[in-house]
């Protein structure tokens, strides 16, 4: 509107307490539009573990399966490291943050993580091309811990990676990806990552270069796709 774009905006007005008949009408709006500007909705944790987050309900209900942020140094802006030009592409729809989580046996929680999702999801790095021969996709899962769910994951990206073979993929565990993007972040270019530590990653990077609200942030499904601030 600022730009005199010629745009009508439907507006939908959802937080966190809202209750999900309100949401689904936000839903409804974004399948009719096909596309949305979406802020970020507070999780209220001191509502009963029923109460589904309201950005993972928009998510899983249009299956945005990629969650793609942009982190890069902006001029005028002071940060410890300079240089930095990361792009983030983080499964969206499951594991952690899918509310598909249950107990099979009291006490023993389980999540979901499926095989066609996680191609999906990976298919979207390794088709724009790298910005340099030096930096290439990489994943971050954590096999030694979780060989099952984080195995399957870094398995779809070794599946995408040999269909591009002109495309260096290199994987390196969690651990050492978070500390090596605090001390020299611009050795990363694309990070392919699952959904709870591409969570944790996102933040990592928006702090690196000032912050949530400087970073934008896309969720793409096959068919919609909502824009806002990384979260």
């Amino acid at each position: 509107r600022h730009a005199c774009v010629p745009v009508d905006f439907e507006e939908v007005r959802v937080n966190s307490e809202a209750p999900e008949d309100d949401v689904q009408n936000a839903i409804t709006a974004i399948r009719r539009n096909g596309v949305a500007l979406k802020g970020n909705i507070e999780t209220n944790h001191n509502l009963p573990p029923s109460h589904k987050s309201r950005n993972n309900l928009i998510r899983t209900s249009l299956d945005l399966y990629a969650n793609v942020i942009h982190c890069r140094s902006l001029p005028g802006v002071e940060t410890r490291h300079r240089d930095i030009d990361i792009l983030i592409v983080r499964e969206n729809t499951e594991g952690e943050y899918s509310s598909l989580e249950h107990e099979v046996s009291p006490k023993t929680p389980q999540n979901i993580l499926k095989h066609p999702k996680n191609i999906q999801n990976h298919k979207n790095p390794h088709s724009k091309p790298p910005k340099s021969t030096q930096n290439q996709p990489k994943t971050s899962p954590k096999t030694a811990a979780t060989s099952s769910g984080d195995g399957l994951f870094l398995q779809c990206c070794q599946e995408v990676a040999a269909e591009y073979p002109e495309i260096t993929f290199r994987s390196m565990i969690v651990d050492n990806t978070t500390m090596q993007l605090v001390s020299r972040p611009q050795q990363f270019d694309v990070m392919v990552m699952p959904n709870l530590y591409g969570n944790i990653v996102n933040n990592v990077c928006a702090g690196l270069v000032g912050g949530p609200g400087l970073v934008p942030g896309a969720n793409y499904g096959h068919d919609y796709a909502v824009f806002e601030t990384v979260s």
